[in-house]
């Protein structure tokens, strides 16, 4: 009896026993089926396989097959990164050696010079003789110790520039002259010359605010004289009008409205517009005497019809238009050459919609904006975008997403033709967060 179970018991372990051993020898077999297989095809590889297919791009393939395999990928992921980084076809060139963000930038009259501050406290003036230039000469100016600049301009002609600067106390204005970058293959000895001096400057010009902008314009209206005249823009609500050369104080007007987004100054000095919190923009004149100083500087008209805050605004280089964008998802065009002393309106020209919209269908909000100087291309901005338009229709001409690794601080028009690779062409110039100074050529402009 005792035998019979054991026997019985025999057979209950050995046949799982059994079936383990049946199955692995199965899958022996077919594992030892699969890597003949595999190492058939691999023996029976056409040496062109191991190539790059045609289509490929070249700098994927393999440059050194001596190399060891772990370096070998990283030089792959390298290049592949660099092959992917696609740049857009009007950037043109980088001016680079900020080492913290550019904070605004300034051509001057002839183009020739393009001033920069930044949030590392220097002043750098770049020499642009030709837009495709692999090297721009740099005359670099650091700013007394403390002061963050916000804003700048050149105050006149290319010979000098306006800083406006934040320290604890409030905002402050320095000129500095004789700033003009050397023009390529100058004087050697520029590098041993002693930086440009402060020439004026006022201190706690808006109280504690900062300075939103600067902006200049020569004052050919008129009975002026061809000076420039300056405008810094509170971030609270007050606008100062100052004379470039001399540093003096010509007045000041308030909008009155909580808050400034920014001013500027019609390109032959004669009027001030502002963009502030509420939806209307408001427009002084500069009324120059005989002996072509300040004489006056009145409230002449208001710009209605926006339905939301005004975000930001240029004049047209007639002087005789604004343009403005505003929070209500519009652009609009205004005719200022009206008989105001006989309480004659601006008009609206054009309403065109902003056509920039986010990943979620809302339109955006444009931070910048400045007409080319043909007149016929206005660039915008929002956050890190680039956008140009058509100034007559508002068609989209080009855009740039992620034109800067981060917000675009400030852009401004070279006020005539650069050489591009001896080519006469507009140019750019815009500004951002990621240290850089980007040069764009102008998209061509839809005919009418």
């Amino acid at each position: 009896m005792a035998a019979a179970t054991a026997a019985a018991a025999a057979s209950l372990v050995s046949l799982p026993l059994l079936s383990a051993i049946f199955g692995a020898a199965i899958a022996l077999l077919f594992l030892s089926g699969y890597l003949r297989r595999k190492r058939a095809a691999i023996a029976h590889l056409p040496p062109s396989a191991t190539a790059a297919a045609p289509d490929q791009p070249k700098q994927v393939r393999p440059s050194n097959q001596n190399q060891p395999k772990k370096g070998h990928q990283r030089s792959h992921h390298a290049v592949d990164k660099d092959a992917a980084k696609k740049h857009h076809h009007l950037d043109v060139n980088t001016l680079r050696g900020h080492t913290d963000s550019v904070t605004a930038l300034h051509f001057s009259d002839d183009a020739c010079n393009l001033a920069t501050v930044c949030a590392d406290g220097a002043v750098r003036v770049f020499r642009v003789d030709d837009v495709s230039s692999k090297s721009f000469k740099i005359l670099r100016i650091n700013l007394p110790a403390g002061a963050h600049p916000t804003a700048i301009a050149f105050s006149q002609g290319a010979s000098s520039v306006v800083v406006a600067a934040q320290a604890l106390l409030g905002s402050s204005l320095y000129m500095y002259a004789d700033v003009g970058a050397p023009p390529a293959g100058g004087n050697k000895q520029q590098g041993k010359l002693s930086p440009p001096e402060i020439k004026w400057e006022h201190r706690k010009i808006h109280g504690k605010e900062s300075v939103l902008n600067l902006a200049a314009a020569r004052a050919t209206y008129g009975t002026g004289d061809g000076s420039t005249i300056l405008i810094s823009c509170s971030e609270a609500t007050d606008i100062k009008i100052w004379h470039g050369k001399s540093g003096k104080e010509l007045g000041t007007v308030d909008t009155n409205q909580l808050k400034n987004n920014m001013a500027d100054i019609s390109p032959n000095g004669r009027f001030i517009a502002a963009a502030a919190f509420t939806a209307d923009v408001k427009v002084w004149e500069i009324v120059y005497s005989k002996d072509s100083s300040v004489k006056e500087v009145n409230k002449v008209m208001q710009l209605k019809g926006h339905k939301s805050a005004v975000t930001c605004l240029c004049f047209a280089l007639n002087s005789e238009q604004i343009i403005t964008a505003s929070k209500d998802g519009t652009i609009r065009v205004w005719n200022i050459n009206v008989r105001y002393h006989l309480d004659e309106d601006p008009k609206t020209l054009r309403v065109l919609p902003i056509p920039l919209h986010d990943s979620k269908g809302s339109v955006c909000q444009y931070d910048h904006m400045s007409v080319s100087p043909d007149e016929k291309v206005l660039a915008t901005t929002s956050g890190s975008t680039l956008q140009w338009l058509c100034v007559e229709t508002g068609a989209v001409l080009d855009t740039a997403e992620k034109a800067h690794e981060g917000d675009i601080t400030g852009i401004a028009w070279a006020p005539r033709t650069i050489p591009n690779g001896g080519t006469p062409a507009f140019v750019l110039a815009t500004a951002g967060v990621d240290k850089k100074v980007k040069l764009w050529l102008a998209p061509k402009a839809i005919s009418t």
